[in-house]
């Protein structure tokens, strides 16, 4: 009887490092593709900068366009990646894993045709109402010194004000797209926004007496053409249905619920960027092009590694907990953050070391000059600080919603919140009566230190219910980073010139320097970790 047992155990434990191993891999290839699409349209996305740098540099009217891309891009990550994505792809792991695919098929049915009822009122009333929004959003633009930059700013949000519709349709097909497995599709649909921003600012643009209304309208065609993108491949899948308009309907009641107190926690960090953006409308012309540039910067880390993330691991762990698999559930999210600290930790320093050269290589022209060089160094640096903070976050707020708690973050995301704004009056304030340069940089400092602080409660929140366990190992993890870490300081400090000097450069010169300056310092980094004795394992524990 005992041997019988104790082989009954051993297979079980067997099953249990199998079903882990099996999962770590899984996540791992399922990031890396999101990873490369994303890759992809952080790389178009940096094009598209560059060819807005060069053509607009840190000028009035770019200042106005890109509020005026900013809101719908806000409430995009408000309702629909944030608050709805969150609430919507745990409902439909569960109808998936428990009901048929009729049932999923029904879901799907009513929360396109309630959700694009309800997108459909908010960009009505958007447009209707774009002056009572930009003079929310923006009252520095009420000065009678700026009322033609309140004008632009007015008829470029009446044009960009319906992506907020598209994007959030598209954020549902992806959110689909996700949970059945198929995370390049949506990975890759941002791509198609690059590449329509491009091309409007060549051939849409120079149409236009007023340049930025080009643009403009270039997001407006984005948008319809990504959710146009994906409706073929959900087609395929048998879930294109005619949307059906339905509040009562229990997953549709179940989703609203749930996404009411998602709608603020899943987005302080968003958010905060937009309390940044009304606070740099008071402060001088460039503040808010600075911000953007820099803060775009630090999205590409952002977006490859934590957005990847969290994208993959969120039906994991909605699976993980409908199963009730408590073990697997924790180490899925304390690999994915192991896989934060490894790669996060040398791209916030590398971003802080290399502001300036990276952002004098990809912008730097005869229209952005060496001021805005300067100033936007300067918050890209402040903001590199709250890297790791801004990506732990991604991956945190899963293993809440997962579960489907959706209040716990508000109340951690009204902190945060709470000390952004006190943080922006400490330091912002200050700056700005003193007159000294870069007052937007303190703006980013502020909402760096939020960000940390909201990653923070969220883990020790996870680590009090007991809901996350850090696996075994991480002094060890923590002295391997450290270490590799101090080398890429030394190497990227010997390898360092002046502003001026990149400036004097050629723009394949400074490309050439910056990629060799780069290369040595990640091999030096990822030589040091294996030296150090990482390993894949390191990355896909098993116990």
């Amino acid at each position: 009887m005992y041997c019988n047992k104790k082989a009954e155990l051993s297979e079980f434990g067997f099953f249990i490092f199998w079903l882990n191993y099996k999962t770590s891999i899984d996540v791992f290839k399922s990031t890396l593709i999101v990873s490369l699409m994303t890759l992809l349209s952080r790389i178009l996305g940096f094009l598209r900068d560059v060819v807005f740098a060069r053509e607009f540099a840190a000028s009035a009217g770019m200042d106005a366009f890109l509020i005026a891309f900013k809101i719908p891009n806000f409430m995009r990550r408000l309702f629909a990646e944030g608050a709805f994505n969150q609430a919507f792809v745990p409902t439909l792991g569960e109808y998936k894993e428990n009901k048929d695919k009729a049932a999923v098929e029904d879901l799907i049915a009513h929360v396109s045709g309630t959700l694009g009822g309800w997108l459909f009122m908010i960009t009505l009333l958007g447009v209707i109402a774009a002056p009572l929004v930009i003079m929310l959003f923006a009252p520095g633009y009420l000065d009678q010194q700026n009322q033609s930059q309140y004008d632009l700013t007015v008829s470029l949000l009446r044009i960009t004000f319906p992506y907020i519709l598209f994007i959030s349709l598209v954020a549902f097909a992806g959110g689909i797209l996700n949970t059945y497995g198929h995370f390049a599709v949506p990975a890759f649909t941002p791509v198609l926004l690059n590449v329509v921003l491009i091309s409007a600012t060549y051939y849409i643009v120079p149409m236009m007496e007023q340049p930025v209304i080009g643009l403009a309208i270039g997001v407006f065609l984005a948008g319809l053409l990504q959710l146009l993108f994906q409706l073929p491949f959900l087609a395929r899948m048998g879930f294109l249905r005619w949307p059906r308009w339905n509040t009562q309907h229990i997953g549709v009641k179940k989703i609203l619920a749930l996404m009411l107190p998602a709608i603020f926690g899943a987005s302080v960090a968003q958010i905060n960027l937009l309390l940044d953006t009304i606070i740099a409308s008071l402060l001088m012309t460039g503040s808010i092009s600075w911000l953007y540039y820099s803060d775009r910067l630090m999205e590409f880390p952002l977006g490859v590694l934590g957005v990847a993330l969290a994208t993959v691991i969120l039906p994991s762990l909605s699976k993980q907990h409908i199963s009730e698999s408590k073990e697997a559930f924790s180490a899925t999210l304390d690999n994915a953050i192991r896989w934060v600290i490894y790669l996060g930790v040398p791209s916030a320093v590398g971003l802080f070391m290399l502001a300036a050269p990276i952002i004098t290589t990809l912008f730097g022209s005869d229209k952005f000059l060496q001021h805005d060089i300067e100033m936007s160094a300067m918050s890209l640096m402040a903001y590199s600080f709250g890297l790791l903070g801004f990506i732990l976050v991604k991956v945190l707020l899963p293993g809440f919603y997962s579960r489907q708690d959706t209040k716990t973050p508000v109340k951690i995301g009204i902190k945060a919140l709470i000390i952004n704004m006190i943080f922006n009056i400490i330091i912002v304030l200050p700056w700005f009566l003193l007159g000294y340069p870069g007052a937007h940089a303190g703006l980013a400092v502020a909402t760096s230190i939020s960000a940390f602080s909201n990653a923070y409660l969220l883990y020790r929140w996870l680590r009090r219910h007991d809901v996350y366990q850090p696996a075994q190992g991480w002094p060890k993890v923590w002295l391997q980073v450290f270490t590799a870490n101090v080398l890429m300081v030394m190497i990227l400090w010997w390898l360092r010139y002046d502003l001026v000097q990149w400036l004097a450069w050629s723009n394949s010169d400074r490309i050439m320097h910056l990629l060799v300056t780069i290369l040595l310092a990640v091999s030096a980094y990822f030589a040091c970790l294996i030296v150090l004795g990482v390993r894949k394992h390191n990355f896909f524990p098993t116990s």
